[in-house]
């Protein structure tokens, strides 16, 4: 049986989709671009099999339509397709991080031959573009699916399967419930971090000293406020209402360490550290999130010239791919070190490996 699938945007998630897709038996991917130098690249770098600048002869006979677009764009999009003709039995997805604006818009826009599935994969990179596609970039990852009981379940089967190309694990949720998860796990901790960063800068324009020795933990726990302004404008308005009751409880909670300070409560922030320390440790390790993850590696190095070098150097020669590595000199819990971080928990664990057969100290 032979498949059309319509990539609507072919940047780090659509074109990561397409290679998971593309060279499957059966199936050709088509990939639309707005400019004809995308068009172009997306060809040459054989993401898919090929590209044009036309909406309607991307989605002519598509069997699966991926808006892989920003999702300040997705209705925009959805209402474009709309007015297209479409296969009968056609299914349209998105992987937008919000799901229950674009399930209003396709239950306002009520498709007649097509159905509407909304999809958010639940992986990332701190890359982004088609250069930074990947075929394993879903591997292990959530994959949310949101059908409305409008859709039947052959449609959402059909779906399904072919997701399973991308070696993720489905899981079907409902739209308005996914964006208050979302909201909480990921749109919110982005809020937080802006906020404590533009904290912190205020109070360097006084002092430099705050940006001077604001290194190591500070950077570790604020590194997703470096996220693209846009995109995060996009996410955070879509989901304005959820994170509004998500704020409102986040100054519920400063406010009670507030008043624990101000009564010199020490009982009660062990309490709040002891429950925080006990939920945080039964949460699944290293599973592919909204977050993207970095695998650390952290070893002891001699203050002595070339060792940084050399241990780049063994992990290059064992093609090991490092994704960055950093001298923490001045660090509370653990001082001294060298952190080496890799995006593919394996290149971690087989640094791991071969820096311990070298008789490095390794820790994770």
């Amino acid at each position: 049986m032979k498949l059309k699938i319509a990539m609507i945007g072919v940047g780090l998630i659509g074109g990561s989709l397409a290679l998971c897709f593309k060279g499957k038996p059966g199936v050709t991917v088509m990939g639309y671009a707005h400019l004809d130098e995308l068009k172009d690249k997306y060809i040459a770098s054989g993401v898919v099999d090929d590209a044009t600048l036309s909406l309607e002869e991307a989605v002519e006979d598509a069997d699966f339509i991926f808006l892989c677009v920003p999702v300040g764009l997705l209705e925009s999009y959805f209402e474009k397709l709309s007015k297209l003709p479409l296969k009968k039995g056609c299914i349209i997805t998105d992987v937008g991080s919000t799901k229950a604006s674009i399930a209003a818009c396709a239950e306002h826009v009520r498709l007649t031959d097509a159905y509407f599935i909304g999809g958010h994969p639940m992986a990332g990179s701190e890359r982004a573009g088609v250069d930074a596609a990947s075929a394993v970039l879903f591997e292990n990852a959530y994959y949310v699916l949101t059908p409305s009981e409008h859709v039947p379940e052959e449609a959402y089967s059909r779906l399904s399967e072919l997701l399973a190309y991308t070696r993720a694990q489905i899981v079907r949720v409902e739209p308005l419930l996914h964006d208050d998860i979302v909201g909480a796990i990921s749109h919110l901790p982005h809020v937080i971090a802006v906020a404590l960063v533009n904290q912190v800068r205020e109070y360097n324009e006084s002092n430099p000293l705050y940006k001077m020795l604001a290194a190591g933990g500070f950077r570790d726990i604020t590194r997703i406020a470096s996220s693209d302004a846009i995109v995060w404008r996009d996410i955070l308005l879509s989901n304005r209402d959820v994170l509004l009751g998500l704020l409102k409880d986040w100054n519920s909670q400063m406010t009670a360490f507030t008043d624990m300070l101000e009564h010199k409560n020490g009982e009660g922030i062990e309490e709040a550290f002891r429950q925080a320390r006990e939920f945080r440790s039964i949460l699944p390790e290293r599973r592919k999130g909204m977050i993207s993850p970095l695998f650390d590696l952290y070893t002891d190095v001699q203050d002595a010239p070339g060792m940084i070098g050399k241990i780049a150097t063994e992990l290059g020669a064992n093609d090991i791919n490092l994704s960055n590595l950093e001298i923490i000199e001045n660090r509370v819990d653990v001082p001294g070190i060298m952190r080496l971080s890799f995006r593919q928990e394996e290149d971690m664990e087989r640094a791991k490996t071969l820096l311990d057969s070298l008789g490095y100290q390794v820790w994770i």
